[in-house]
């Protein structure tokens, strides 16, 4: 994926990682980015820093995604690259009301799924477009302290692995982001001490270098943190033996929903 003289869409680009990429792609020498985010003002003020489009959407609704898709097309170009990058955090377990467990899985996953039912078409039909999609290491590992920021980041991955496979030998490459802990709006008030941050706090432009690096060799997962590959690793060599690593790791930090302190936006 070559980010010079692309068009690239990134949403929850108001801030946070989105931010980081809007600016990032604009110093590779993308042609031109459409930063979208529910917050319209911040939509607007990163667009300006970066000399690209604003555009307001709720992710979470098809229509509006679809508008964002069409009005790029139309306004400023193909789109080559969409960076699907809203995300939200909600701590709890079993007791997570019904409603608040749609909220986070319509941010989480069905956003993913609005984006590509939007892009896709037009992407197939030119025989070449990417997609990344954030989501998490909790995709690969899990989330302590919170079931649904881990259970939608999994659905996440398992989307995007889906896509990987269907369409990758259209033109089409998909690369999944799953970093730990990241300096956003999600993680506000989160230090090097609890569980979120226990590898270390990245900036969100070191996520967007670690972004760009993995777009030019159109690697599926982008890992900020190297760490996650290992554990992943461990997992699935003794899965038993990891869940009981987990159980220790949760012991050691019993208020583990420290995460969700922020407004929980990355």
């Amino acid at each position: 994926m070559r980010i010079k003289d692309s068009i690239a869409v990134v949403t929850g680009g108001a801030s946070g990682i989105g931010r980081a990429l809007a600016s990032r792609f604009t110093a590779q020498g993308a042609r031109h980015v459409v930063v979208v985010d529910i917050d319209a003002d911040g939509a607007r003020r990163v667009a300006a820093e970066v000399g690209g489009t604003a555009m307001t959407a709720d992710v979470t609704l098809g229509s509006e995604v679809v508008r964002v898709v069409d009005d790029t097309e139309a306004e400023v170009g193909p789109i080559d690259l969409f960076c699907s990058n809203a995300g939200v955090f909600i701590p709890g377990g079993i007791d997570v009301s019904t409603d608040r467990w749609q909220s986070i899985w319509d941010v989480n996953v069905m956003a993913h799924i609005h984006a590509a039912r939007a892009v896709l078409p037009k992407m197939l039909s030119r025989g070449h477009g990417y997609l990344l999609q954030t989501a998490s290491a909790a995709g690969l590992l899990s989330q302590i302290g919170s079931a649904p920021y881990s259970v939608t980041k999994h659905a996440a991955i398992g989307f995007a692995e889906w896509l990987a496979i269907t369409y990758g030998d259209q033109g089409i490459g998909v690369s999944v982001l799953c970093p730990q802990a990241v300096r956003t709006p999600m993680t506000a008030g989160v230090d090097a001490g609890t569980v979120s941050a226990v590898d270390g706090m990245l900036e969100p432009e070191q996520v967007a270098d670690a972004v760009v690096a993995g777009l030019g060799d159109e690697r599926f997962l982008i890992l900020p943190h190297p760490e996650v590959l290992e554990y992943v690793r461990r997992k699935t060599a003794d899965y038993d033996r990891w869940l009981r690593g987990m159980r220790k790791l949760q012991a050691r930090f019993p208020d583990a929903s420290d995460v969700g302190r922020g407004p929980g936006r990355k």
